[in-house]
């Protein structure tokens, strides 16, 4: 409960939804347009795509190479993988590591918004893995 009102606190909100994943903010045009896609052309289930070959998208971000912000994003995306030695296409610095993330996850919407909310979040972008 703690590490909540913690992350709460770090996207700048007085009250706490408790759901999971983490909803600790409403949705506000700054986080959305730091989102580098669109978020309706995903379903319910965070797919996109025709009917007969739905799937999940892959986005990615940088994020601060500090333990607390790596904690802080992995408490926000359990699906969150990160990569410190790669600046992934999105261009992480010295000073960042490249978090690749799925829409399929409960809540995908609210995540990404969460993500997008934090000052440490520049942009979030689509990952195309080849």
């Amino acid at each position: 409960m703690q590490r909540l009102i913690a992350i709460a606190a770090t996207l700048g909100c007085s009250t706490l939804t408790l759901s999971w994943p983490v909803s600790a903010c409403p949705a506000n045009d700054d986080a959305i347009d730091k989102i580098g896609f669109d978020l309706d052309q995903l379903d319910e289930f965070g797919l996109y795509g025709p009917d007969d070959g739905k799937r999940s998208l892959s986005y990615e971000f940088c994020v601060p190479n500090d333990l607390a912000a790596i904690e802080t994003v992995q408490s926000i995306d359990p699906t969150l993988m990160i990569y410190p030695q790669s600046p992934g296409r999105i261009g992480c610095d010295e000073t960042e590591v490249l978090a690749i993330g799925e829409t399929h996850q409960p809540n995908y919407r609210d995540v990404l918004i969460n993500l997008a909310s934090l000052d440490t979040i520049a942009r979030i972008e689509p990952f195309w893995g080849e």
